[in-house]
């Protein structure tokens, strides 16, 4: 499959944008979308035929905030320090196969260590190895003794940011990513402070900006969001301690939010498992704040865009999907966190191309059991996934297992 023609036919078609729709089929041709027509208009055709009745095809995935050479251990730095640069790389393609599995065809990656990460990007959008789209932003900037300072590029005043921008562009990343605040993952700061003032947050900015580049903020204290969005930021990460007039802005702003609620809630989850207690504690007492503040933007319109932080404590590559159940049960509902997942992602990460199926799209798409507009499980849970298919083709094909299953029945 995904050299000929295939024709998805019999169940669902969840398009990215709106509820899912019955009668429809999906005609793939090579890598991309054919046609997406009722099914009597293709009733001559001669090619494959997908039966999907029961079953839901929607587009691919997408992850907004993944770190690909982070393998989710109790420490991920540590691990990353231990690694050759070879060992990391390899790492990496096995966190970025195991991600396609798992039903993402595109992701973000927002940090990695001495510019590896770009080249699992280049190995992987060349289509060497089997993983995701993927965008990268390389070295992250950050003040002095700020968040991420470890592997980013340090800079303080203006004119350091902009040559860290350069620096950066010069090495050919897809985003820039600025540290606005602190952050649960580094000892000694403390989430709630800003550490970029609004003016190394604006020069920043402006200059990526000016280089055509997407920018990402992590940013968690109120203030360093609203530098950030003031600065003309495209996304917020994280988001923690947004107040009522971070949300106006961002949402005045057309800033998007990848809240990452998986971050936290595994770090929580798994706390007596080898996690430094400098960042449990901070986790559990952001934990609450957190889900408050993604309520609020939710139910004030913000735009929300699925990412999960993957590769931070026992938040495992290959596991994305379970950020679809968590922004549901933060207030989300299925069929919003969907568009989360897809178009909204699509149109932050990977304009153009994926996200939405339509005439002429890449033919990057999932086919899950039953509604996932009705039960978000269909899709936030793997083993609930049919078929994972990239480019036209099928990475993962359990439809045997199911009809097995039904036959044992």
């Amino acid at each position: 499959m995904g050299n000929g023609s295939t024709l998805y036919r019999g169940g669902l078609v969840f398009d990215g944008l709106g509820a899912p729709k019955d009668g429809l089929g999906v005609l793939v041709e090579g890598d991309r979308i054919a046609a997406v027509e009722p099914v009597a208009n293709f009733a001559g055709h001669a090619g494959e035929v997908v039966d999907t009745a029961g079953a839901t095809l929607m587009p691919g995935l997408m992850d907004c905030h993944v770190h690909i050479l982070y393998g989710a251990e109790g420490n991920p730095g540590d691990a990353a320090e231990k690694l050759t640069a070879s060992a990391l790389t390899l790492k990496g393609m096995e966190n970025a196969r195991r991600t396609l599995e798992g039903g993402i065809v595109a992701i973000r990656d927002c940090g990695g260590k001495d510019y590896i990460d770009l080249d699992v990007r280049d190995a992987l959008n060349a289509k060497r190895f089997p993983g995701p789209v993927m965008r990268a932003s390389g070295k992250m900037i950050c003040m002095t003794g700020g968040h991420g300072n470890r592997n980013g590029i340090v800079a303080d005043g203006c004119d350091a940011v902009i040559k860290a921008v350069r620096t950066n562009v010069h090495m050919n990343v897809d985003v820039i990513k600025i540290m606005a605040t602190g952050g649960v993952m580094t000892p000694g700061v403390n989430p709630e402070d800003a550490h970029y003032s609004a003016e190394e947050m604006k020069a920043g900015v402006k200059e990526a900006r000016r280089f055509n580049k997407r920018t990402a903020s992590h940013a968690q204290g109120a203030e360093g969001i609203l530098n950030a969005v003031r600065a003309g930021i495209h996304s917020i990460e994280h988001g923690i301690f947004m107040n009522e007039q971070c949300i106006r802005e961002m949402i005045d702003g057309d800033t998007f939010l990848v809240p990452t609620l998986a971050a936290v809630k595994n770090i929580i989850n798994n706390r007596h498992l080898g996690i430094p207690d400098w960042a449990v504690e901070k986790s559990l007492r952001v934990y609450d704040v957190h889900l408050a503040s993604f309520k609020a933007f939710h139910e004030a319109g913000g735009k929300i865009a699925m990412g999960t932080d993957a590769g931070t404590p026992f938040n495992r590559h290959g596991e994305n999907v379970q950020e679809l159940r968590w922004m549901v049960e933060a207030g989300m509902t299925p069929l919003e966190a969907l568009i989360a997942g897809t178009s909204n992602a699509a149109e932050l990460i990977e304009p153009g191309e994926r996200g939405v199926i339509a005439k002429d799209k890449v033919a990057d798409l999932l086919l899950v059991r039953g509604n996932p507009a009705e039960n978000i499980d269909m899709a936030g849970e793997k083993a609930n996934h049919l078929m994972v298919i990239k480019d036209g083709a099928a990475v993962v094909d359990r439809r045997g297992e199911e009809a097995l299953a039904a036959a044992a029945e």
